[in-house]
């Protein structure tokens, strides 16, 4: 009997000072699920809840670059339409203003759009930045018309929220709507043939056009997004019904480009007013990234609390206070000192009997 008790308090006593050696070396208090089932199932459930957070704010920084390189964009396409604003207010107003100059400024206005093409043509890595859903076609062609869709890439940024990382082309350049009234308006050229229009129409549905003698004419058209043919044999430009009020910032600089080519006064006073709305449409667009990105900012600052809350709550849980170690394995080793004396004592005295 004293013998069984003897390695008991052995056997519990090397246990627990191999435990406390085990906590000592790996810092841990939980080394095992045995160790605590409780702690450790509270622990496996925040290291889970840690997987989705930092995925979370790896969509959030895709989405911040994506939306950067908008900006980007945005801002330098603002900075050309402000310059062609200036040219077209010196060619509409100075007094030093003739045709010379004015073939002068077409030539900086044909670059300036050859540029806002290529700002529109802008990618991230492999990725176009305007084309919608289509990222890896150009969106924009030479001539400036829009080849990709209208398609909000949108990525989760928690459990219950998400947020585009994009701004199709067709919204912020392409000026996909028409005019609060319901018109669409062209200049004609002749009574037999009109400009490319400026504006869009719904499909299926009736366009009334205003030639400048006052006469109207009724257009349906028909056809999906892109150009398409009237009853009139006129060209015009038709989008899906999902469309807004805006203006094509491509269609606005080359309408500026050839009013100053042909020496237009009439069109170049007009190009300022619509160089104004295209720059309020980049500017608009300019503001719907900016609180996106700030949305993501916000985000991410609650996704790395909830990190950091988590990450607390775990290293309560399972991480061991090594001055409570320590002691705890110094009165251990006293204890197990002392069983082994005991010990030691009781089995002699035991032989020293049997042999007796």
């Amino acid at each position: 009997m004293n013998f069984d008790q003897v390695h008991q308090n052995l056997q519990k006593n090397r246990t627990d000072m191999s435990d406390l050696q085990n906590q000592a070396a790996s810092q841990k208090r939980l080394n095992k699920p045995s160790d605590d089932p409780v702690g450790a199932a509270r622990v496996l459930a925040t290291r889970t809840e840690d997987r989705g957070l930092n995925q979370f704010v790896k969509n959030i920084h895709q989405a911040r670059s994506f939306l950067d390189m908008t900006d980007q964009a945005l801002n330098e396409m603002s900075d050309l339409l402000v310059r062609a604003k200036e040219l077209a207010v010196q060619q509409a107003n100075d007094a030093g203003a003739n045709p010379e100059t004015r073939q002068v400024a077409a030539l900086e206005i044909g670059q300036t759009f050859s540029q806002a093409v290529q700002i529109g043509n802008r990618k991230l890595g492999e990725r176009y930045i305007f084309g919608g859903f289509k990222t890896t076609t150009s969106p924009f062609n030479q001539a400036g018309d829009y080849k990709g869709d209208d398609g909000d890439m949108n990525v989760l940024i928690n459990k219950d929220a998400e947020v585009a990382m994009n701004l199709p082309g067709s919204r912020v350049f392409g000026g996909v709507g028409v005019s609060a009234d319901g018109h669409l308006r062209a200049k004609m050229d002749s009574p037999k043939t009109a400009e490319d229009l400026n504006q869009y129409q719904r499909d299926n549905e009736e366009l009334r056009q205003e030639i400048e003698d006052g006469r109207d004419e009724e257009f349906v058209l028909r056809g999906p997004a892109s150009s398409t043919e009237t009853s009139r044999r006129r060209q015009v430009e038709t989008v899906p019904q999902n469309t807004q009020d805006g203006i094509n910032v491509f269609r606005v600089l080359k309408n500026f480009e050839i009013a100053l080519r042909t020496n237009d006064k009439e069109e170049i006073q007009i190009a300022i007013d619509d160089i104004d709305r295209s720059l309020s449409q980049v500017i608009q667009g300019r503001a719907q990234v900016g609180a996106r990105v700030q949305t993501l900012n916000q985000t991410q600052e609650s996704l790395q609390k909830s990190l950091v809350d988590n990450k607390a709550l775990q290293s309560q849980i399972e991480d061991a206070d090594l001055f409570q170690t320590v002691s705890d394995i110094s009165k251990t080793d006293s204890a197990l000192r002392a069983s082994l004396e005991t010990s030691g004592r009781l089995v002699q005295k035991s032989l020293l009997d049997f042999l007796r």
